[in-house]
């Protein structure tokens, strides 16, 4: 398999993962690094379900929460193309740009490949910074720096794709940054995490605007992570810091967090929301940190999308998108597509070989994956 440290940075990262996910600090830790990724085939416990189905007509009965209607996934791949460059680093495409991150987060590069080939674009980050995030959509463009030391509020580089023009978001905001913590961008909109009166809070930037508010703050002893900015409204994951810590996905909205129904209480790790519709992961085992479970809602019906590799959960151009590991040996690795109208798929599989997919990345209209496995790595991107 490429990236040959990859194995052991994943692994140091669900170390990490535990041992915060039981026992954060009161300024609101980031509690989700990446999972490990898994070396064999993995057996996930699931809720009990209604009868199965695979056509998405029959997705309007749905089952109840306690048991929900499992859906068994057609095979429906997307048109991948394959992405120019060093499958080291982190691409993210949209129709027109391409925001590019090497693995050790030196620099980054923003880039326009115009007809004929003609680029314009940005690169750099600074000595003792690295960049943590870089998202994209059709209209912005955001590369976050960290300062190395975590000492220092963290810097975000916001450009408005159709002008070309930049501003930065940092500690001296109206709604300062602090190091680290979620972010998130959408609907116009970008999601980072403020200190607030000694509360940890998550704030909102309108970006047209460029006007900053404080959104939500959590309790006191409590933190957040994993936040989701969809059409349909914010989620993130909240979590207190009592030695066995209780997990819960929340919508918010108007200063209120509000739990997704029909989740199992304390288990969740991440969820977003979608037209009438929200999607989520829980923890079936927590000394399997990494295997996720995917269910979703329909109005008030109730569905069973199956496992999932926890942290990979994104929405992209109106539907979720997260990834499997192989269910049985010599299986690919999978891509899964779900909506309330089209119902679960596979969007796409990895090359033969034991295999990895990292976290999707989404452009707004075009979707990128990286698949590492042991017969060679792969970047391939669709439009949607």
């Amino acid at each position: 398999m490429g990236r040959a440290t990859a194995t052991l940075r994943y692994a140091a990262a669900s170390v990490l993962l535990l041992t915060l996910a039981a026992c954060g600090d009161s300024d609101g830790p980031d509690a989700a690094p990446s999972p490990t990724p898994s070396a064999t085939p993995t057996e996930t416990t699931t809720s009990p379900s209604a009868t199965s189905t695979s056509t998405p007509d029959d997705q309007a009965s749905g089952g109840t929460a306690d048991a929900p209607t499992a859906l068994e996934p057609r095979t429906d791949p997307l048109d991948w193309q394959p992405v120019d460059g060093s499958v080291e680093d982190a691409v993210t495409r949209n129709g027109e740009w391409s925001l590019s991150i090497p693995e050790d987060g030196s620099t980054w590069q923003l880039e326009k490949v115009a007809a004929g080939g003609s680029s314009s674009g940005q690169a750099g980050a600074n000595p003792g910074w690295k960049v943590s995030d870089g998202l994209l959509d059709e209209d912005w463009a955001v590369v976050v720096l960290q300062d190395e030391k975590e000492e220092k509020p963290s810097t975000a580089t916001v450009t408005n794709l159709e002008t070309g023009k930049t501003f930065e978001i940092n500690g001296r905001s109206d709604v300062p940054t602090t190091n680290g913590g979620t972010w998130a961008l959408g609907d116009d909109q970008l999601l980072h995490a403020t200190i607030d009166q000694g509360a940890y809070c998550l704030a909102t930037v309108d970006l047209e605007s460029r006007r900053s508010t404080v959104a939500w703050c959590a309790p006191e002893q409590h933190g957040f992570n994993a936040g989701h900015v969809t059409d349909e409204g914010i989620s993130l994951l909240t979590f207190d810091n009592a030695a066995t810590s209780c997990r819960t996905v929340a919508s918010i909205a108007d200063g209120q967090a509000t739990p997704f129904p029909g989740v199992t209480e304390c288990k969740a790790w991440e969820g977003l929301l979608l037209e009438d519709a929200a999607v989520w992961s829980v923890i079936p085992k927590e000394r399997r940190i990494e295997e996720a479970h995917l269910y979703a809602r329909v109005g008030d019906g109730y569905f069973d999308l199956g496992p999932g590799t926890s942290g990979s959960l994104v929405s992209c151009d109106d539907a979720a998108y997260f990834t499997r590991d192989p269910q049985q040996r010599g299986a690919p690795a999978t891509l899964m597509r779900w909506s309330p109208e089209d119902g679960l798929s596979v969007a796409y599989e990895s090359p033969n070989g034991q295999a990895f997919i990292e976290q999707p990345r989404c452009g707004g209209d075009t979707i990128t994956v990286t698949a590492l496995t042991s017969s060679g790595d792969e970047q391939v991107s669709a439009r949607l």
